[in-house]
Parts: structure tokens; sequence; C-alpha cells
């Protein structure tokens, strides 16, 4: 019974998608449950208090839905409130900021490591610190870029607002450097094209999503909990307020048709 239950994902809005499509890849048996707190969005200028408050009603939200793992597919979150989730629930909760970290650190080949996310993540260092945790001698340079996550929610992958807005944050670490870039927020791979064009062709762009599902797919071998099934898993997506663009952008992203998107009153998820 607990192998046939779903995967849980969450994040503040419709980048976590991004993550929902590497665990796709990755686990492609697998049923996933995601919930974007649409209604919230962006968390990456709330309050630590806030981002904990919040993930917790997004957890328990999952956890009504019967899941057996949870994947915080939110830098934010998992930069702020990790902890408190694993405190407080009695399933495999996996976030971005380790797997990522990993991932930069055998990227690197000149040291210099580059790091953007919400204002919530850098200034929370949660990136370098766990670099710096693993090999102090590397060189990690932060930016926050909270633009980012509202072009991507406007479907902005190719507009030139995002190309001005993207040179303005990422001229500073290109003139540091750095080789490999770590795309600090789930929303960040969607506008990765313009990312890599400011940043230049030569850095490699570091999605946490891809190794997060990794990571996802060793807990699961560790905990024994791979479903039996040989058929494809189906999705369920649940949001708290559906934007205009929700549908449009996630079946972008997913590279395939979204059916259905339900929405879950605010007071549900706060009760």
């Amino acid at each position: 019974m607990e192998k046939e239950k779903p995967i849980g994902v969450f994040d503040s809005g419709i980048g976590g998608l991004t993550v929902v499509k590497r665990l796709a890849s990755v686990l492609p048996e697998e049923n996933i449950v995601y919930f974007g707190d649409t209604a919230r969005v962006p968390y990456g200028s709330k309050s630590n208090s806030t981002v904990i408050e919040y993930a917790l009603q997004d957890a328990r939200f999952l956890m009504s839905k019967n899941v057996k793992a949870i994947v915080v597919a939110c830098n934010t979150v998992s930069s702020v409130a990790l902890n408190e989730l694993k405190k407080n629930f009695d399933v495999p909760i996996i976030g971005m900021i380790e797997p990522g970290s990993n991932t930069a650190i055998n990227s690197t080949k000149n040291g210099r490591i580059g790091i953007i996310g919400t204002r919530a993540t850098i200034n929370n260092k949660a990136y370098s610190a766990e670099i710096k945790k693993t090999n102090p001698n590397l060189h990690v340079y932060e930016k926050a870029c909270p633009l980012f996550v509202p072009l991507a929610e406007e479907g902005w992958v190719d507009h030139e607002a995002t190309r001005l807005i993207a040179h303005e944050y990422l001229d500073e670490l290109r003139r540091e450097g750095i080789d490999t870039l770590v795309l600090g927020c789930t929303h960040y791979p969607i506008l990765a094209d313009v990312i890599q064009e400011a940043a230049g062709k030569d850095v490699q762009l570091i999605d946490s999503g891809v190794a997060s599902a990794e990571l996802v797919k060793q807990e699961l071998d560790r905990f024994n909990l791979h479903t039996n099934r040989f058929a494809v898993g189906n999705q369920e997506f649940y949001v708290s307020d559906i934007p205009a663009k929700f549908k449009e952008i996630a079946e972008l992203f997913l590279s395939k048709p979204v059916k259905h998107v339900t929405k879950i009153d605010l007071e549900e998820l706060t009760a």
C-alpha cells in the first residue's frame, strides 16, 4: 500500500513544475500530486516565519492526499523551513539546496560558482553554506534576482525586458569569472535560455530540480517505496489560485497537455 502512494511536490507557484518534469523523467511510473500556492506567490520576499508557516500548510495539504514523500520544489522553503518540515512529517522530505550544491561542486573547473535566487534564499546563504561545508576553498558569489519569478510566471521566456534584467543581474557575476551558475529557484529554468545568454555560453547552468529528482529516486530506493506498477504514472495539479496563464505555461514546460487544474480554498489550506 505504501509503495502505491503518490509523490507530493509543492512550490510557491508554477516554477516547481520544472521539478515535476524532471521527476517524471527519472521516475515515470510514479504518481505525482503537485500543489502550487499561486495565491501567495512569491515566497522569496516573505519573512522566514511566514515562509515556515506557509510551508507547513502546503505539506499538510499534500499529506491529506496520502503522499509517501514530499519534494520541496522551492529553494526559499528549502533554505528556511526544511528542518521544520522534517520534524513535523514522517515521510522522506527532499529539498533543493543539498543536491544543487553537490552538483555545482562536481561541475566547477575553476572553483568559482555563482548562485542566483530569491532574496530569502540569498540572504540565508543556504547554497554558499552548503558548498563551503563540503569544500571551503571554493569561491561562491551570490546574487538575488527577485524579478525573475514574476517574469517566469508571466511566461516572458523570450522578451527583451527579460534580457535587459538578466544582464543587469548577471553582468556582476560574469565579471567574477564564474564557470558554474546554480539556478537557485525552480522558476529560473523557465528562463534558462536568457540566463545562459547573459551569463555566457561557457558557464555551466545547474538546475537543482534535476539533482533533486535523482535524490528522490535514491530515497525511494532506501525506504523501499518504489511503485510496483509498470504503466506511466498520473499527475494531479492543485493551486490556491488559478492565474490566467497557469495551464498554458504548465503545458509549455511539461511538454504535454494538462487536462485539469483544481483550485483549493485558502481557508481549507490554513484551517
